[in-house]
């Protein structure tokens, strides 16, 4: 970060722990952006769990930098821009994803700096609370959805559909045409279903899962975005049509076990989710596709909270142990 006579507002840690213990609040010089970037004013940013396991050391995060500004996600407005971006982006309304990725200072902070492609024009109907949630779930979504090619047509089973990226692999998929069978752990969450992208909604702990599943899909599910692989393979596998995906991004337990056979006599691919190293052309089109879901109104996001920085550690304990009643959200201004 380069000074030139402005100071943000930022918060930070220099070392990992529990979110009151280690982040900081305070001053930064502004910064400047570099060839192919942008400087964003964050009106919104965006908190994820990955963002408070990055802070919480989860094992496999460590430190990459000696100081890190949290968040990859926000919305905000343009103000700056480097060698080699139109300068008619200033003055543009955008949702950032990626601020953080392999990058050392992310949206927690009133100004950011991204690669101008990491900085996606909103349209005029897409308000800042939506676009700021849009980065890593629905990104992660939209690789779980379309990595395999269209869904038109098609019966794709999500699970958890009450979380962020589930329900959004949800929305996705109903937004380009596929019939989608949803489940949630318990069958008192059925009524928190959104049914505009839920079909079928399904409950984990009745007896019968299987038969539930394959009475809305009786040859079998074609897509299976899953959010613990550990826990739902065996249930996979029984429902999984031939030549099925398994879009697996999250699992409860490193190692999991898996019906080798049954899923090899399907035929099945099991492919595995990392956001951050998505290619940059799979980046890039779910960045339009989520513009242009959001824009037609097809995606629902509900927001639990908007913390102002000063509240950052309440926003992070939120995300890592609160209720789950929504995304939560920072305003750096308040």
């Amino acid at each position: 970060m380069v000074s030139r006579g402005r100071i943000v507002i930022a918060s930070w840690y220099d070392r990992q722990g529990p979110p009151a213990e280690v982040l900081q609040i305070g001053e930064f010089p502004t910064p400047e952006p570099g060839f192919a970037e942008v400087r964003v004013r964050i009106h919104l940013s965006g908190v994820n769990p990955g963002d408070t396991k990055k802070r919480g050391a989860w094992p496999g995060s460590p430190m990459t930098f000696p100081r890190v500004i949290p968040h990859s996600d926000g919305a905000g407005v343009i103000d700056a821009v480097g060698d080699g971006v139109d300068s008619g982006r200033v003055g543009q309304r955008v949702w950032v994803y990626g601020a953080q990725s392999y990058r050392q200072f992310g949206t927690a902070a009133q100004w950011t700096c991204v690669p101008d492609v990491n900085a996606v024009a909103l349209p005029d109907n897409v308000d800042d609370g939506l676009a700021a949630c849009l980065g890593i779930p629905g990104i992660t979504a939209h690789r779980a959805v379309f990595g395999d090619g269209a869904v038109a047509g098609r019966k794709v089973l999500v699970h958890g559909v009450l979380g962020s990226v589930s329900s959004l692999a949800a929305q996705l998929a109903t937004w380009a045409g596929a019939e989608v069978i949803g489940t949630v752990t318990r069958e008192t969450d059925l009524g928190h279903v959104d049914t505009g992208s839920v079909a079928h909604p399904v409950a984990l702990d009745r007896g019968d899962t299987v038969d539930q599943i394959r009475r809305h899909a009786p040859d079998g599910v074609d897509r299976i975005v899953e959010v613990a692989f550990s826990d739902n393979a065996d249930l996979d596998a029984a429902v999984a049509a031939n030549d099925a995906v398994i879009a697996a991004y999250a699992s409860r337990a490193d190692r999991p076990a898996i019906p080798f056979w049954p899923l090899l006599f399907a035929n099945v691919t099991i492919r595995l989710l990392g956001s951050d190293d998505f290619s940059v052309q799979a980046k890039a089109q779910a960045a339009a596709d989520l513009t242009a879901a959001a824009s037609q109104g097809a995606l629902r996001i509900p927001v639990g909270a908007v913390y102002p920085l000063s509240d950052i550690a309440a926003a992070h304990e939120h995300v890592d142990h609160g209720p789950r009643n929504g995304r939560i959200l920072v305003r750096p201004d308040a």
